[in-house]
């Protein structure tokens, strides 16, 4: 299990930006696959963005062209970088990651995004 810490959430209007960071407590080199899933109100987790230690970069297609993960590796960081938001993306936001496998089992506490005018 990694030790992750999600920050940079808020309330942003339509149309708004803003960018999420994950922090983890290990080398994020040793981790296989990081990535972030979204939950909203009685619907299940959806993966929205991942990144394999090899960079390679995989989105949902609710959010391809708006959302854009990245990384950070000095800084042990991934980071979801999401613009033009609309109401549809308001969810609580986990990090999570998966040291070996090719299926992330360990999220985050989780950073809450209202996307309202």
């Amino acid at each position: 299990q990694v030790q992750l810490v999600e920050s940079g959430g808020g309330l942003v209007p339509p149309g708004g930006s803003l960018r999420l960071s994950c922090v983890a407590a290990r080398n994020i080199l040793s981790i296989n696959l990081m990535g972030w899933c979204r939950q909203a109100p009685g619907k299940e987790c959806e993966v929205v963005a991942s990144i394999t230690a090899g960079d390679i970069k995989t989105y949902a297609d609710s959010v391809k062209g708006r959302f854009s993960i990245s990384r950070d590796i000095a800084k042990n960081t991934v980071y979801l970088q999401m613009n033009s938001l609309n109401s549809e993306d308001t969810a609580v936001y986990y990090c999570g990651a998966e040291p070996s496998g090719t299926t992330i089992r360990s999220w985050g506490q989780g950073t809450q995004v209202t996307v309202s005018s």
